[in-house]
């Protein structure tokens, strides 16, 4: 067996550990609490169904930062690149101002989702025109659609009443506590077809970091593979905010951890990023509920503590690694 796939190994047994520790991990101490009580019973549902949020939604994260890499050869590229984070938050808050949200619990995701997938819609159509999907155009695109939306946001809540502001900007900063298990499972199917849209181009991911002039040459048809990449990818993190909020970093520093323990190699680097990413955030929404007790702080807190270093990390080694003669 290779290092590397003996590295994978060991991280599928390692994996399913964390999550259990997690599980069992609270304010009050180490352990299951007490099922025989009404009270302890609904203390595990609701730890389980975080655990499962929390497992979810890093999943999806990773996943798509690790397809981003691939297709836009940029190791600083993540989930939130092509504005899709923007869209779903400018969704969600217009959700919660107009009162929508009050009628049914599924109508701030669906705000979320659907206007992220208008922005990565508008992205990809402008991109297409601009530069036939390179990755210096879609970037730059992303970028642009991203600081419009941004901005949006920045009036919806400046015209927001002061409860409608707390709720917006709660939201922003990403939680995992997830209303319900039909929610989590109307995602879960969400990401699930997303991950089987990018492990089935598996083949062409690996041929795309060689660059897309390559890639063709090699039998890959650019024009399809890269829109379907994008649109999974795209599905999956506006499906993971749409439940969790704006949670960064994860794309980030997930996939690219990955890549120097099992290979570049997407057919192992896309489950074991897959499921390292869940376990990555479990354990920093673990870290949020345990750090301040009794007070708790939102997951994307810790998630960019720990992601804008590594942020900072990565862009000075690249540019050291360019000026190296």
């Amino acid at each position: 067996m290779t290092p590397s796939r003996t590295t994978t190994c060991l991280l599928l047994l390692t994996v399913p550990v964390v999550l259990i520790l997690c599980l069992m991990a609270g304010p009050a101490g180490f352990g299951l609490p007490d099922t025989s009580t009404l009270a302890g019973r609904a203390l595990l549902e609701l730890r389980l169904l975080r655990v499962v949020t929390g497992f979810v939604v890093g999943a999806a994260l990773a996943l798509s930062g690790c397809a981003l890499q691939a297709i836009l050869r940029n190791a600083l590229a993540e989930p939130y690149v092509l504005g899709v984070s923007s869209g779903s938050s400018l969704g969600a808050a217009l959700t919660i101002v107009t009162g929508l949200v009050q009628l049914t619990p599924l109508a701030l995701p669906a705000g979320a989702f659907v206007v992220g997938g208008l922005t990565l819609l508008l992205v990809c159509l402008v991109s297409g025109r601009a530069g036939h999907y390179s990755p210096n155009t879609l970037i730059l695109v992303g970028v642009v659609a991203s600081s419009m939306l941004s901005s949006l946001l920045m009036l919806v809540l400046a015209l927001a009443d002061t409860l409608a502001l707390h709720s917006i900007t709660w939201w922003m900063m990403g939680n995992l506590q997830a209303t319900s298990w039909t929610l989590v499972l109307i995602v879960t199917v969400l990401i699930a077809i997303s991950a089987a849209l990018l492990f089935s181009q598996v083949p062409a991911l690996n041929a795309l970091l060689l660059g897309s002039e390559t890639a063709r040459h090699l039998g890959v048809e650019t024009r399809i593979v890269l829109p379907l990449v994008l649109g999974a990818a795209a599905l999956a993190t506006s499906a993971a905010v749409s439940l969790a909020g704006c949670i960064g970093f994860v794309g980030l520093i997930v996939p690219h951890t990955l890549r120097r323990v099992v290979g570049a190699n997407h057919r192992r680097l896309l489950p074991a990023a897959t499921l390292c990413g869940g376990a990555f955030l479990v354990v920093c929404d673990t870290l949020a509920r345990l750090l301040f007790a009794p007070r708790e702080v939102p997951v994307g807190v810790i998630t960019a503590l720990s992601g804008g270093p590594f942020f900072l990390y990565l862009l000075l080694r690249n540019h050291e690694t360019h000026e190296t003669p």
